[in-house]
């Protein structure tokens, strides 16, 4: 049974790396630790014995837009916290809430914006977990 692939999300993305259960999400809100900017907030919390990497969970609520603006917006974070997975502990959950100027992101700079957000927040989540 341990020799069968693992489950994966369209894109390669294994189904694990990813938050599913309001419990988990709940959990990363209110004993997590956020840092945000004007278009995300990002939470974490330490997962204990964890080492299959970090996991996601997105947050983008209806008054970023309407559903195609929605599932960009969710498309494009999914896309940059791939890139920023190696800086990320293997141990954390991590929450992102878009907030409704990550709309205006996606459409006028894209992933490449969107990347650059998630990475400053990113950064400062680390810096702040180092103190």
């Amino acid at each position: 049974m341990d020799d069968l692939p693992r489950p994966t999300a369209p894109r390669g993305r294994p189904k694990r790396g990813r938050l599913s259960r309001s419990a988990e999400f709940e959990r990363v809100y209110r004993q997590g630790r956020s840092v945000g900017n004007r278009f995300l907030v990002l939470y974490t919390f330490p997962r204990a014995g964890a080492v299959d990497g970090p996991r996601l969970g997105l947050s983008v609520s209806r008054k970023v837009g309407g559903a195609v603006d929605r599932n960009r917006v969710k498309r494009l974070l999914r896309e940059a916290f791939a890139q920023e997975t190696e800086r990320v502990p293997p141990d954390r959950d991590v929450v992102v809430v878009a907030r409704p100027e990550a709309r205006d992101l996606a459409a006028r700079e894209g992933l490449e914006g969107v990347r650059r957000e998630l990475a400053d927040l990113v950064g400062r989540a680390l810096a702040e977990g180092a103190r």
